[in-house]
C-alpha cells in the first residue's frame, strides 16, 4: 500500500481530528512509498528503530512518537540519531498517542478492559466523548489483592496497590492507560470502588486514602503495550499487512 494511502486509513480508523494532543497524530517521517511490512511498538525508541531496521521494515508505527510539545524543537542529539536512522533506511514513522488511546475496541484502555475482564460503561468525563479515562464494572466483586494479582498476571508485572480505606469489595472500577493518576479525583467522586492507571505520583497516595478508594499503579509501558499490538493485528487481518510487535520492555 502506498504509504499516504496508508496514513489515510488510519486516520480514517482513529479519527485524530476528532481530539485535541500533545503530539501530531499520522505520519511523522516520511519513508519509502510502498509499505508492505510494519513492526509496531510502544515508544519509537533508538532499540525499537533498530530492531525496524533489522527486519527491514517499510513503517514502523508506534503509541509514543516524538515532536511533543514542550520539548526542544532542534533535530540534534538523541533525537537526531533515531530520525536519521529512519530516513536513511526508508522507514515511516506512523505514530497515535490520545487517538489510540480512546479507540472504542482497539484503544489501550478498551484492549485493557477487554485483559481485566471488566465491562465498559462510558468515560468518566461527562460531556467528551472522546474521554480518556473510562469507568465499567466487574461481573463479580473482587478484593484488593484478587484485582492486584489480576493485573499482574495480565500485564506481566506486579501493580503498586494502594487500597489502606478502600472498600472491602472492588466492584466498579475506573481506568486510564499510561499517565492517568490525576483522575483518581474524578473516579472517586463517581462513586468507584478503584481506580486503575500507569502512573503513580506522591499525592496520589494521600488522594487515594483520603477518598477512600483502591488506586492501583500498574505501569505505563504495560498499560499501554495492547492498543498499538492491537491496531497492527487488524492491519494484518484487514488489509494484508506483514506486521510484528516487538516489545522493547520498560519498567516504568
Amino acid at each position: 500500500m502506498n504509504h499516504l494511502k496508508l496514513e489515510t486509513l488510519l486516520n480514517e480508523l482513529l479519527s485524530p481530528h476528532l481530539i485535541k494532543d500533545y503530539c501530531p497524530n499520522g505520519l511523522q517521517v516520511e519513508g519509502k512509498v510502498e509499505v508492505k511490512t510494519i513492526i509496531t511498538g510502544v515508544t519509537a525508541s533508538q532499540a525499537l528503530v533498530d530492531r525496524a531496521i533489522e527486519e527491514k521494515a517499510d513503517a514502523l508505527l508506534v503509541h509514543h512518537g516524538y515532536f511533543w510539545k514542550g520539548e526542544p524543537s532542534e533535530i540534534r542529539g538523541m533525537k537526531y540519531r533515531r530520525i536519521k536512522a529512519l530516513i536513511e533506511n526508508g522507514i515511516n514513522l506512523y505514530a497515535y498517542h490520545l487517538p489510540l488511546d480512546v479507540h472504542p475496541t482497539l484503544g489501550n484502555n478498551a484492549q485493557l478492559a477487554k485483559l481485566l475482564d471488566i465491562e465498559m460503561l462510558g468515560g468518566l468525563e461527562a460531556g467528551n466523548p472522546n474521554s480518556v479515562s473510562v469507568f465499567g464494572q466487574f461481573a463479580e466483586p473482587l478484593s484488593g489483592d484478587e484485582l492486584a494479582a489480576r493485573l499482574s498476571i495480565a500485564l506481566h508485572r506486579e501493580p503498586l496497590h494502594i487500597g489502606d480505606t478502600g472498600p472491602a469489595e472492588i466492584k466498579t472500577v475506573g481506568w486510564c492507560t499510561g499517565g492517568g493518576q490525576d483522575f483518581l479525583e474524578l473516579a472517586a467522586q463517581k462513586g468507584l470502588d478503584a481506580f486503575i492507571s500507569g502512573e503513580i505520583s506522591e499525592r496520589t497516595v494521600h488522594t487515594a486514602r483520603e477518598l477512600g478508594i483502591h488506586y492501583f499503579s500498574a505501569g505505563h509501558h504495560a498499560t499501554e503495550r495492547y492498543g498499538v499490538k492491537a491496531l497492527g493485528e487488524y492491519l494484518a487481518a484487514n488489509h494484508g499487512f506483514d506486521v510484528t510487535f516487538i516489545d522493547i520492555d520498560n519498567p516504568v
